[in-house]
């Protein structure tokens, strides 16, 4: 940014002589000169190295191995995560920890490694320190999954945060995957991606990064094994990825590299090694379960920018009931506010909001409702006088309260990084709770504050507490949501003590998964958004985060018919099953797209209400081993090249295979097999993997495949659950796993698993228990015996 860049912001705004203009103006010149005078200058700065190594101190678990400059800490916990940290960096102050670091493994030792070098061997992973500060992470077996060259730091010198720089090689057939949400595809190409939570500012496409949810978090996945790598600094940064290159015949392999460049903060990370499922249990182990939803957010929301009245929901909510399609959530955005301040109403639109919860409640309808950070800076506003006396909003490093311009205007913003105020904003939701909301949506909290110009956020000099330790916005900012998700969390214990809270953001960071999932932004129609769609709930899952899902039909313009139906077919199998639109875009209910689209949406409706017990099942199993409901097709053979290289379709769990159309015009569709045997759910038509197959398409649906042997709780025409059997293949065996949801309450429900295996000419389902294997405690549609 520059005086000319604030110059044509000016005359552009001046020219369009709004109000709302000017204070967008203004907030740029105000951030511009407390930036200016509160962040130290760089300068002059001083490159380092760690130096040739100088000895060890073991401790338990591994030991600090010391160079000439630096040191380097490493520990292996007994959950089989290894931790290193450069410059005396420990795993703790961390936000993505869901408690205290994790206890040493007493099984890890130190040890002398090849060349004067040194190594932690432990029963999942080795790590090996060359003389000059390389550090290899290997699999017990010896191969070299990962090789982090010796870092760099550049030191202002007058003194301040340093920047640094970490390159990594990992293995010639290596893939990247993670980072957040990323719309260019699940699958990382080479490329620089930046660290640095971003409102875009318009709906945004797979060619736009960074978006709301960054993460340094990186599965790379290679024949040897999977390896989950999280860099635990929250600064802003870049990751520069390219992948490796294998020789032909006698040629060289050419190595994959990653190059993490950060503006400051600790240089530490924590690895994580083994197969897909086991890296995203330790992972989940480490920053915390997911948590877990209650059932109706498993159903289908329906949400607009624009509602308007109480009148315009119930029209909404009475044209599903009519057409006797499934709904089980409305979101209200910001037009239900009064003046778009948040935790207030418009009463003269939504007179008797508690009434219309209730009535909708009685349906089995529930109200969701956004909630902005941004806090209306005017006197008489309760929640900025209440916020005024808890001294709660982010200040300048003069005192001042930092004010940035949001949709009620002029506004400050909580300081979600101090316990004290977390305590008071999640106070706040029983305003919300009063009304008869059941759910929330965290929406605008990257922190974004419109200007005119540069980045829409607060200014980076702001000061932020930390925990008490104190920093500023170049710290905070990442983790700003983050915190105001716990805060809403931890609130919503508090007041409702008896439910599961229900909450998604649109920004985060690591660990997020805690306390709620999100949805994928605010992302552009047209086939390219679809395509994104699915990309981002891969990339995430793969973060740790199961649930999230996107707008579907895209947040602007008008879908087509076609695009619309695909996008809610899509949908119908994401965690998320959300439709929302812009204020300005066309509408999104089914009805509105012709008779046709209708009667193929009521279908896709009409089978996430069938599988409501199966994303139960999922969403427990999230809880307790931190796997995604939405994986990757290479999720149980990532050696599967074929199938590390596919992104158009995905499992729903373990037993189905999901293959959405995602182009224009197609009534058929390629979709690569894993290993087994798959059958169409629609004809039970039988294939055999590992192959690629040719599938019919056609407008009313979308192919899903059923693994053969798989038990799948349903609900039953009556409304009860019953188990869905897939023949197995004959003389094999199968099975799966049901979890019978206790409420939306704490206790923790039964887990029941079964299996399928043929006696004689028939299949039978056991279920498998302590007691040995019983008769099943429910129905079961035995499928796929006419193969």
């Amino acid at each position: 940014m520059d005086g000319r860049d604030l110059v044509r912001s000016v005359k552009a705004v001046g020219s369009g002589g709004t109000a709302q203009g000017w204070r967008t103006v203004r907030a740029a010149w105000r951030r511009r000169r407390a930036d200016a005078a509160a962040l130290p200058q760089r300068g002059a700065e001083r490159a380092r190295v760690p130096g040739p190594l100088q000895g060890v101190e073991p401790e338990p678990g591994g030991g600090v191995v010391r160079f000439t400059r630096s040191e380097l800490r490493i520990t292996v916990t007994a959950g089989g995560a290894v931790f290193w940290g450069w410059d005396g960096a420990g795993p703790e102050p961390s936000y993505a920890l869901a408690g205290s670091s994790p206890e040493p493994d007493p099984r890890a030792i130190l040890e002398p490694d090849k060349e004067g070098g040194w190594r932690v061997v432990s029963e999942r992973v080795t790590v090996a320190v060359s003389l000059h500060g390389a550090v290899e992470v290997r699999t017990p077996g010896g191969v070299v999954l990962r090789r982090d060259l010796p870092p760099r730091w550049w030191e202002p010198v007058g003194g301040g945060a340093a920047r640094w720089m970490q390159r990594s090689e990992v293995a010639a057939d290596a893939r990247f995957f993670g980072l957040g949400g990323r719309a260019t595809g699940p699958r990382l190409r080479d490329g620089t991606y930046r660290l640095w939570n971003t409102d875009p500012g318009r709906p945004f496409g797979p060619e736009d990064d960074p978006l709301y949810i960054t993460m340094p978090v990186q599965m790379v996945v290679a024949d040897a094994a999977t390896h989950l790598v999280f860099h635990d600094t929250t600064w802003d940064g870049t990751v520069t990825l390219r992948e490796g290159e294998e020789g032909a015949g006698s040629g060289h392999d050419r190595a994959g590299t990653c190059e993490l460049r950060m503006d400051g903060g600790p240089l530490r990370c924590w690895v994580m090694v083994g197969t897909p499922a086991r890296v995203l249990h330790a992972w989940a182990s480490l920053t915390g379960a997911p948590a877990l939803p209650p059932a109706w957010a498993l159903g289908h929301h329906h949400a607009r920018w624009g509602f308007g009245s109480e009148q315009e929901v119930r029209r909404i909510v009475a044209g599903y009931e009519e057409r006797g399609l499934p709904l089980d959530a409305v979101h209200l955005d910001i037009d239900h506010y009064d003046a778009h301040q948040v935790f207030t109403v418009d009463t003269q639109h939504f007179p008797k909001l508690p009434l219309l919860a209730e009535e909708l409640r009685r349906d089995g309808v529930h109200l969701v409702s956004i909630v902005d950070p941004a806090v209306k800076a005017e006197p008489g506003n309760a929640v900025y006088d209440s916020g005024l006396d808890a001294d709660a909003f982010v200040r300048d490093a003069s005192g001042q309260l930092v004010r940035g311009v949001v949709w009620p205007g002029e506004s400050v913003h909580p300081d979600f990084t101090h316990a004290r105020v977390r305590e008071w904003w999640g106070g706040l939701y029983e305003e919300r709770l009063a009304l008869g909301f059941a759910g929330f949506w965290h929406d605008m909290n990257e922190p974004t504050s419109f200007t005119a110009f540069g980045e829409s956020t607060l200014p980076r000099s702001a000061r932020h507490s930390l925990e008490g330790r104190g920093g500023d916005h170049r710290e905070a900012h990442n983790v700003y949501a983050l915190g105001m998700a716990r805060a809403a969390y931890e609130g919503l214990r508090e007041l409702v003590p008896q439910e599961r809270p229900f909450l998604f953001s649109r920004s985060g960071w690591a660990g997020m998964q805690r306390y709620g999932g999100t949805w994928s932004g605010d992302v552009a129609t047209g086939w390219p958004g679809l395509r994104a769609s699915l990309s981002l709930v891969l990339g995430l899952g793969l973060c740790g985060v199961p649930y999230s899902g996107p707008d579907v039909g895209g947040f602007d313009g008008s879908p087509s018919p076609e695009l619309y139906l695909r996008w809610f077919q899509l949908g119908a199998y994401l965690p998320l099953f959300r439709t929302h639109a812009s204020l300005r875009a066309g509408r999104r209910e089914p009805w509105e797209f012709g008779p046709e689209v209708l009667e193929h949406a009521r279908v896709a409706l009409v089978e996430r209400r069938r599988l409501a017990p199966y994303f139960m099942t999922l969403a427990h199993l999230a809880r307790r081993t931190g796997a995604p409901y939405v994986r990757p097709l290479w999720w149980g053979a990532p050696m599967d090249r074929a199938l590390r290289d596919c992104e158009d379709a995905f499992l729903l769990g373990d037993c189905l295979l999901v293959a959405p159309v995602l182009d224009h015009g197609a009534d058929r569709r390629a979709v690569q097999l894993p290993r087994g045997r798959w059958y169409d759910t629609a004809t039970e038509e039988a294939y055999e993997g590992p192959a690629q197959v040719l599938v019919d398409a056609p407008l009313s649906r979308v192919p899903v495949l059923a693994r053969a042997g798989s038990v799948i709780p349903v609900r039953g025409a009556d409304g009860g659950l019953e188990l869905e059997a897939w023949a197995p293949a004959r003389g094999r065996t199968g099975g799966g796993l049901v979890v019978a949801d206790a409420g939306d309450g704490w206790d923790e429900p039964e887990i029941e698993r079964y299996v399928t295996r043929w006696e004689g000419r028939r299949v039978v389902v056991l279920r498998d228990g302590e007691d040995g294997r019983t008769e099943p405690s429910c129905p079961v549609r035995m499928r796929g015996l006419g193969v």
